[in-house]
């Protein structure tokens, strides 16, 4: 069900049992806006079923965060004028030309074209993918774009980041909301999971330009700002206490100095986060 953040925000939960994420709704005065378009048909009905219950101006619009399939598989069902960034627009056209059969599926993790947890993901979601019909970008922007949508105004901004280069954030002014979509997650698709200091600083620099008071992901429930930015704290200090090593004994090493503490399980995970980002550079 649809739950409000504000007056002008509402947003569906994310649901982890098929890696549904969270879908988001901005209503103006003239028209509504939807952020992404969840990752099946069933998805998006469900979606436009619980918003038919709300007394809002029509919809019209639909942003995409970025290309990965659990946001964009159920653009067709949404039928809006979806807007997303030029190399969101690329990666559809690409994915119109897939085979998503799940022979095709194992085939493409295989050649490291697609990772595991998206493919099991992708047929628990839509065990049937005979019918599957990737959408198109009706507009396309490079780094920004604003839309007036009546006392409501909505800036899009690509803020790039390791978990795709065309990752893209909505931004509600007046009502201080910022959708971040998947932007501060991990690299996940070469190799190890990790982070770039190269790619995920200037992101932050782009996030922390607006003034914010929730912050919505993709993967969990809103967060104010305080938590998001000890979080984002926590990522900095963690990556310049890495630098560039590519040694977990010699990134532990500075952890311990820097932070003043042995690492526990989620530590070690970001320690090596950095570690495998650092790997890639070399």
């Amino acid at each position: 069900m649809l739950k409000k953040l504000t007056d002008r925000v509402y947003y569906m939960p994310h649901n982890e049992k098929t890696d549904r994420p969270v879908l988001g709704l901005i209503c103006g005065d003239k028209y509504s806006l939807v952020i992404d378009a969840g990752n099946s048909d069933s998805h998006a009905e469900d979606f436009l079923s619980e918003i038919g219950k709300l007394n809002i101006a029509p919809l019209k619009y639909l942003v995409i965060t970025h290309w990965h399939w659990d946001h964009v598989f159920g653009m067709n069902k949404m039928n809006l004028i979806s807007i997303c960034q030029y190399k969101t627009k690329e990666k559809l056209i690409e994915m119109q030309n897939m085979k998503w059969d799940d022979i095709s599926l194992d085939e493409r993790v295989k050649s490291g074209e697609e990772i595991e947890f998206c493919k099991d993901m992708i047929k628990l979601e839509l065990p049937s993918r005979e019918n599957l019909v990737i959408g198109s970008a009706d507009l396309a922007f490079n780094e920004s774009l604003e839309l007036d949508l009546g006392g409501v105004t909505c800036i899009i901004e690509n803020v790039k980041g390791d978990h795709a280069e065309d990752s893209s954030i909505i931004y509600v002014k007046e009502d201080k909301v910022m959708f971040l979509g998947d932007c501060m997650c991990e690299d996940l698709y070469s190799g190890d999971w990790s982070y770039s200091k190269k790619k995920l600083f200037p992101m932050i620099d782009k996030i922390r330009n607006y003034d914010v008071q929730w912050y919505v992901s993709s993967h969990s429930e809103p967060e104010a700002r305080a938590e998001l930015d000890n979080f984002i704290n926590y990522l900095i200090e963690t990556g310049n206490a890495v630098r560039s090593s590519i040694s977990y004994e010699e990134a532990l090493k500075e952890f311990r100095k820097v932070l003043g503490k042995n690492p526990n399980d989620d530590d070690v995970y970001y320690l090596n986060s950095f570690i495998n980002g650092n790997k890639k550079v070399r």
